[in-house]
């Protein structure tokens, strides 16, 4: 299928190209903001779909808006009826063009004009009004307050926060190409569409998990980014930071057994951590009530010990790196591990819980 995307250096479209250039079915032509409207011309007379996703919101002139917005759209619907083309069309158009303003205005001219040749061609065509789409490859200062806000933060320059609890609807970007997929896979019903998740947040909400994501290098402190609102939005503020910044050190401890680093800690999930021992060493001796952990050795060959502490009996593990196996600290069980190789060993531990210094609920007790 050959498809065609105006706007192809926009934020949106980006995104879009990244998703259909993996289908070795679609044959992308792009048409960027410095083309002439011969080349575009010659695109339309060829392709099978259009993403008309060029326009402006914030130009010099007011007459640009009608200029690069209805007009354009204008020039695209009169070159398809020109060669008799029944092409499925996605508009992205705006929130706004159901208010009175310029820039609106000029989306909703550039709307009907999409509907009348939708109507007179008999072809699909499906109009998307969105508002505040945020995501990697947004520009600072233009796009969304969120890409400003994930730029600043991330380079220590002070946001402008004038009411934390004004709510924003916001919608991410993959969930913004998901939709436009389907309607190019004929999934979407034909006229206005929506992006079906959307996400409602106070300005405080995202600032605070702003800062959060910023302050994790040195909490190490993650919050659940997993799913939803906060794993997009983490997403988009990693994509922010320079590129000389996409490392940073950790703080460990060392002593004549070896070294310790916390790598990262969840607010509900537990933390991440890795150690060093020296060949001979043990560490350990100790047994928790409730909190458990796994230990995973990466690097070297060791003994791990058990001992129920109301019983005399000794349970050994031997493992090593060879074997990748996760060993479960049991709650009851004092327990300790053994350097038994001749190089260092390397452990990856998990526990299910943060350390808390006022209650560790970890008590000596030898094997």
């Amino acid at each position: 299928m050959k498809v065609l995307i105006t706007g192809s250096d926009g934020f949106i479209a980006k995104n879009l190209r990244e998703r259909l250039q993996r289908d070795e079915k679609i044959k992308l032509y792009l048409f960027f903001k410095d083309d002439s409207l011969d080349i575009l011309e010659a695109y339309i007379k060829e392709v099978d779909f259009i993403y008309h996703l060029a326009g402006v919101n914030r130009p010099k002139e007011v007459s640009e808006f009608y200029k690069e917005n209805s007009g354009l759209t204008k020039f695209i619907v009169n070159t398809l009826i020109k060669y008799n083309k029944q092409t499925p069309i996605v508009l992205s158009s705006s929130t706004q063009a159901s208010l009175d303003n310029d820039y609106g205005k000029s989306k909703l001219e550039a709307e009907n004009i999409i509907m009348d040749y939708a109507k007179k061609m008999n072809t699909n065509y499906y109009i998307f009004r969105l508002t505040n789409v945020f995501g990697k490859w947004s520009k600072p200062n233009y796009n969304s307050v969120i890409s400003t806000w994930c730029y600043n933060i991330s380079h220590d320059i002070e946001i402008q926060i004038n009411d934390e609890t004004y709510t924003m609807s916001l919608v991410y970007i993959d969930d913004v190409v998901n939709e436009f997929v389907k309607c190019l896979n004929g999934n979407m019903k034909n006229g206005y569409s929506e992006v079906e998740i959307i996400y409602n947040k106070t300005l405080g909400e995202i600032q605070n998990l702003l800062f959060e994501f910023k302050e994790n290098r040195n909490s190490l402190v993650i919050p659940n980014v997993g799913s939803g609102f906060k794993r997009a939005l983490y997403a988009t503020y990693l994509s922010y930071l320079d590129i000389d910044n996409f490392s940073y050190k950790l703080n460990g401890h060392q002593d004549d057994r070896g070294t310790f680093y916390e790598i990262l800690k969840t607010k509900n999930a537990g933390q991440f951590s890795l150690s060093t021992t020296k060949a001979g060493v043990t560490r350990g001796n100790h047994y928790h009530n409730t909190k458990n952990e796994k230990f995973l050795v990466i690097k070297g060959k060791a003994l791990i010990e058990f001992r129920h502490i109301l019983s005399e009996e000794i349970i050994k593990y031997e493992v090593s790196s060879d074997t990748m196996e996760v060993v479960e600290m049991i709650p009851g069980y004092t327990h300790n591990i053994k350097n038994i190789g001749d190089d260092e060993l390397l452990l990856f531990l998990w526990a299910n819980e943060q350390f808390n210094s006022n209650n560790p609920d970890t008590f000596f007790l030898k094997v």
